[in-house]
């Protein structure tokens, strides 16, 4: 106990109450023990993302790059898989693109948005940012294969009519993605974890370089999890009156997966912005590149097997207008990201690429 209390003690008491604020909305919400109220769960939405964005850097600074990374990556893809797999089940036939609008708008948004975001902060507070080329090269190369197999090549295959893929293809795709996602893991973390680490010179020196404790970190872990759990549950929620919203609105149904990959894709965004300030630009791509691959690497496999279970239709190809948007992003990251300096004119395009995609998608 008294270890318990030293850990409690050595955290910001706001990062102890915001997940439980989280959690009580979360848990009044379900028992009807308040009211459901879309102000008071878009509270405890942000209570939770920001206490999720310090608790995952307190992790972090414990066990190192790139695990720390890895470690909000899969945790969140993990909840993220649950809310999509919840939602369509719940949804039927209805649901039966929701897979597909959530992870390509999760890819959007981190190819060019987040990315886009540190680039261009990075570069106002530093001019020039620099970062492994190598760690860089091998996530965008797992990326693109997986991206266009699983959202493009639906559309061309021949034995069921696009975007869908019969059942023994949707089963190996699903083993493709997975054995991709886990060779670019295995690289990351045993066969060249070198090349996923930042230069300790070209980053700025953090306040308090002692690593913390087994219990602050152990705290910080149990808390994260309550944070992402919160955060998607209450998200899970939020859905019905967003889906109401866009239907009063008359835009089509892919922008609520669009809000639905940006909330769960609050906490690692916010961390990687934060660590580009800091000048550690190679963390916010670990970061960033991370959750795109476990984001399509997990979820895809998830839902096929899923869809194959349940005996339920699962459309995966995008429209001509979203494989042009996708085709462009991975282009101009990868001409970006090429030579391992950037400059705020790369930030600058891959948000104006971000801006068409959204505009595009309320009107196509």
């Amino acid at each position: 106990m008294k270890t318990l209390g030293n850990a409690l003690r050595a955290l910001p008491p706001w990062a102890i109450a915001a997940p439980l604020l989280a959690a009580a909305i979360l848990l009044a919400t379900e028992f009807g023990i308040g009211w459901h109220s879309v102000v008071l769960i878009a509270c405890g939405v942000a209570a939770g993302v920001f206490a999720a964005v310090h608790h995952a850097e307190v992790v972090a600074h414990r066990v190192g790059e790139p695990y720390g990374t890895l470690v909000l990556a899969l945790a969140v893809t993990a909840i993220e898989v649950a809310l999509i797999v919840s939602l369509m089940i719940a949804g039927g036939a209805e649901a039966e693109a929701l897979a597909r609008d959530t992870v390509f708008a999760a890819v959007m948004i981190i190819l060019n948005g987040i990315i886009g975001l540190c680039l261009l902060l990075g570069g106002l507070a530093h001019r020039e940012q620099v970062f492994s080329l190598d760690g860089v090269s091998a996530a965008l190369v797992a990326l693109a294969s997986i991206v266009i197999m699983t959202l493009v090549f639906p559309n061309f295959t021949l034995t069921v009519p696009g975007p869908y893929f019969s059942g023994s293809q949707l089963l190996l795709i699903a083993g493709v993605s997975l054995a991709v996602y886990g060779a670019f893991v295995f690289t990351q973390t045993v066969g060249h974890r070198q090349f996923f680490l930042q230069d300790a010179v070209l980053a700025e020196p953090a306040a308090d370089s002692a690593a913390p404790s087994n219990a602050v970190t152990a705290v910080s872990g149990f808390l994260l999890l309550l944070c992402l759990i919160a955060v998607v549950l209450l998200a899970k929620m939020l859905a019905p009156d967003l889906e109401s919203a866009v239907a009063r609105m008359g835009v089509p149904n892919a922008v609520v997966g669009v809000i639905i990959a940006g909330i769960v894709l609050l906490p690692e965004g916010l961390a990687a912005l934060r660590a580009a300030r800091r000048n550690r630009l190679q963390t916010s791509l670990n970061l960033a590149l991370g959750s795109a691959l476990a984001s399509i690497g997990l979820t895809i496999p998830a839902v096929s097997i899923l869809s194959l279970f349940m005996h339920t239709k699962l459309m995966l190809g995008i429209d001509a207008k979203s494989t042009i948007l996708l085709l462009l992003s991975l282009f101009v990251t990868t001409l970006v990201l090429r030579t391992g300096r950037t400059i705020i004119l790369h930030g600058v395009v891959l948000l104006v690429i971000f801006s068409v995609y959204l505009f595009t998608t309320v009107v196509p």
